[in-house]
């Protein structure tokens, strides 16, 4: 066999495989590994969603569908956007996908040539730039710490573009840290952006998970020429937990979706049919499931976060979304995945490294589990530290 793609081979392991191997071996072997690794809800997916996509297969609804997805989840997709964003998406405007990630996958190969540039704000969902490489385009790391509420600001956008800058990627609220950008800081970002025609791709998946009164904006509701210059990026895993249904949706400029549904009908043909059906149920009857998730993850932050900040030589930002803490360790000498290690080892409690994310001094922690679990784990947690 000759040699491979050279994109594909440059993909970089994931740096929480030993980890997660590790966890997985000691609970086999019978020990409590308290997990704060997993990035999906603990919550099972609402049953009127699951009836939803029951009745679909009952009704022989388990053939292909266009490629943008059923006409009628489309068309519940655009009212979503107008009721939820204030964004005048027509259904033409929106393409149905196989997951959060084949959405971003697809949103890059269709945007980027080969050299383009693409800015990306630290820490980072580790997928992002992976997916940037396969696309032929060069991922651009725009660094943040704890101290900056590891957000960017217009200035660190602009020591960075240069000419072959095609494109900026913002997740508001973020994986790992759960910041969330306030729509005046949102705005400043996406003007800067527009001053220098660059790309925005919003990437929105944790928008119903705000906290504190805060208010979750859509980049593209700011006004016309960021609405025209704005990729928007959102699925159904977090807000509905629908993690194993594999269902994410494009927003944008019609010409560019056009562009993206054809590149999809080649790799996915179409997203999966009956949990399409499940879907219109979930945007036109689960908000009551939604806002009682969000409750009980409000309820976790608090208290992880109380104890986390407890811990003398953890320093700790606040999250406002989403639902993870990424506390900075930097102070106890170790990298992040030594920490994690030798957390898994000692304590068996299973973070992940935040050298996954471009933040070597951090580790995150999901707290998608159970009040009791958290108790537990950040007893562990703050052992540990205090044995350093």
């Amino acid at each position: 066999m000759k040699k491979l793609n050279d994109a594909i081979l440059a993909i970089k392991p994931s740096q929480t495989l030993a980890i997660s191997s590790l966890a997985k071996q000691m609970a086999e072997q019978g020990c409590h590994v308290c997990n704060f690794s997993a990035g999906e809800p603990d919550f099972d997916t609402p049953d009127l969603i699951k009836e939803a996509a029951i009745t679909a297969l009952r009704q022989g609804k388990t053939k292909y569908t266009p490629v943008a997805g059923v006409p009628q989840l489309c068309k519940a997709l655009s009212a979503k956007f107008a009721r939820d964003n204030g964004l005048d998406y027509k259904p033409s405007q929106i393409v149905v996908s196989c997951g959060g990630k084949h959405s971003l996958a697809l949103v890059f190969q269709t945007l980027l040539n080969p050299g383009d540039e693409v800015l990306i704000p630290t820490p980072f969902w580790l997928s992002y730039p992976e997916m940037v490489r396969v696309a032929g385009g060069i991922p651009v790391f725009i660094h943040t710490t704890a101290d900056q509420s590891f957000k960017i600001t217009p200035q660190h956008i602009e020591r960075l573009i240069g000419p072959a800058t095609k494109a900026l990627v913002i997740n508001s609220p973020s994986n790992p840290t759960g910041v969330m950008y306030t729509p005046e800081e949102l705005r400043a970002l996406g003007e800067t952006a527009l001053l220098h025609d660059i790309t925005i791709i919003s990437d929105e998946i944790y928008e119903k998970m705000v906290y504190d009164g805060q208010r979750q904006v859509s980049m593209a509701s700011f006004s016309k020429a960021l609405y025209d210059n704005t990729i928007t990026v959102n699925g159904f895993s977090k807000p509905y937990s629908m993690t194993g249904w594999r269902l994410g949706y494009t927003a944008g400029p019609e010409p560019f979706m056009k562009a993206m549904s054809a590149l999809q009908s080649h790799c996915a043909s179409a997203p999966n049919t009956f949990a399409q059906w499940g879907a219109i149920t979930a945007l036109e009857q689960g908000a009551a499931s939604v806002a009682e998730m969000v409750a009980a993850f409000d309820a976790r932050r608090r208290r992880i976060c109380e104890r986390m900040r407890a811990i003398p030589g953890v320093k700790c930002v606040i999250p406002t979304g989403a639902f993870y803490v990424f506390p900075d360790i930097s102070s106890f000498g170790l990298d992040s995945l030594t920490f994690s290690t030798r957390l898994l080892e000692t304590e068996h409690m299973a973070v992940v490294p935040g050298a996954a994310f471009g933040a070597d001094t951090c580790v995150r922690l999901s707290y998608a589990c159970g009040m009791d679990e958290i108790e537990e784990g950040m007893t562990r947690f703050a052992r540990f530290c205090a044995s350093l």
